[in-house]
């Protein structure tokens, strides 16, 4: 390949990793900004026709959004994907006719390895798995963002609240995946390079969820999801940690302060592979009890945590490197 060729296959992917990265920082920002300026300006009775139909509208993130083949297939993705590169590795079949809770792990910065799997067809989800479609759940308050909720529904995001994954998982027919990165915000603000610490030991609402509806629960492992930035010192204990954990509590949002190259906002250039493991049927359980749920929850770190280690030699994890469970 001609060494100009090559520079501008750079140069591309260096630019959709860019706008995606102005898209989950600042997007939010500018369409608020555009349609308070349109309705203080001569288009005002846009703004107002997009307002009645954002209130009719408002439900859509809880009953499975509106997500376009055609956004999730754009060649921006292609290039995002080069860019670290990102794969998706399939270890077993899974039946399009049941539904499927997948447990994200970790959620790194930005949960860049859950987007580009589960929100664009870049790595080749519909290929691989066949017959189902993915939804990544994501904080509620994004929905909330006018015309920023719209685009992100796009490529098949979703509001996280406890009804919107139930509504996938009870859809009947089978065939919905709900992806959530379980360890949450407070989890990004332990995603740094080398860092295997997952925030799982008190996380149960998953697994109750999935026993509600008796949806198969899948372990999912990003490899390399940690390596894609630095972040400001931040141990626990720490008055930068002690503030981001208060601004979570009043946010509901992690604020990791972190950098990638050239103390940029740009990640680094690291290999990202998403691992999907094998299906735990689930009975379905209306009222689960505390034990049911807690031998469920057990199970599932056991599988999670096997399928980490029958990988990890694969992706430069020495053996004496285990998963740290909080």
């Amino acid at each position: 390949m001609p060494a100009s060729c090559s520079r501008f296959r750079r140069c591309l992917q260096v630019f959709a990793v860019l706008q995606w990265v102005f898209s989950f920082l600042a997007l939010a920002q500018v369409c608020l900004a555009v349609l308070l300026l349109a309705l203080l300006g001569p288009a005002w009775t846009l703004g107002v026709l997009y307002l009645v139909w954002l209130y009719g509208d408002r439900g859509t993130p809880q009953a499975g959004g509106r997500r376009s083949a055609w956004v999730r297939n754009w060649a921006v993705w292609r290039h995002f994907r080069d860019y670290f590169p990102i794969s998706l590795v399939k270890t077993a079949e899974l039946d399009p006719s049941h539904n499927y809770l997948f447990g994200f792990h970790p959620h790194g910065v930005l949960v860049i390895g859950a987007f580009s799997n589960f929100c664009t067809e870049a790595t080749g989800f519909s290929r691989t798995f066949p017959g189902l479609c993915p939804h990544l759940l994501m904080l509620p308050c994004w929905f909330h963002l006018p015309l920023f909720r719209d685009y992100i529904m796009c490529s098949g995001l979703v509001s996280s609240a406890k009804a919107s994954a139930a509504y996938l998982l009870s859809r009947p027919g089978g065939g919905q995946v709900a992806v959530l990165a379980v360890g949450g915000p407070l989890e990004a603000l332990e995603a740094k390079p080398g860092a295997l610490s997952l925030r799982i030991r008190n996380q149960k609402g998953f697994v109750k969820l999935a026993l509600e509806h008796g949806a198969s629960l899948v372990p999912v492992f990003s490899f390399g999801e940690n390596e894609l930035f630095q972040q400001f010192p931040n141990p626990p204990g720490s008055w930068v940690r002690r503030a981001q954990e208060a601004l979570q509590r009043v946010l509901s949002l992690a604020l990791p302060l972190f950098h990638g190259r050239l103390g940029l906002l740009l990640p680094f250039r690291t290999p990202v592979c998403t691992v999907v493991g094998a299906p735990i049927p689930v009975p379905r359980t209306p009222r689960p009890s505390r034990a049911q749920v807690d031998a469920l929850h057990a199970l599932y770190v056991e599988r999670l945590t096997g399928l980490f280690e029958e990988h990890k030699g694969r992706y430069g994890i020495p053996a004496d490197r285990h998963l740290v469970l909080t």
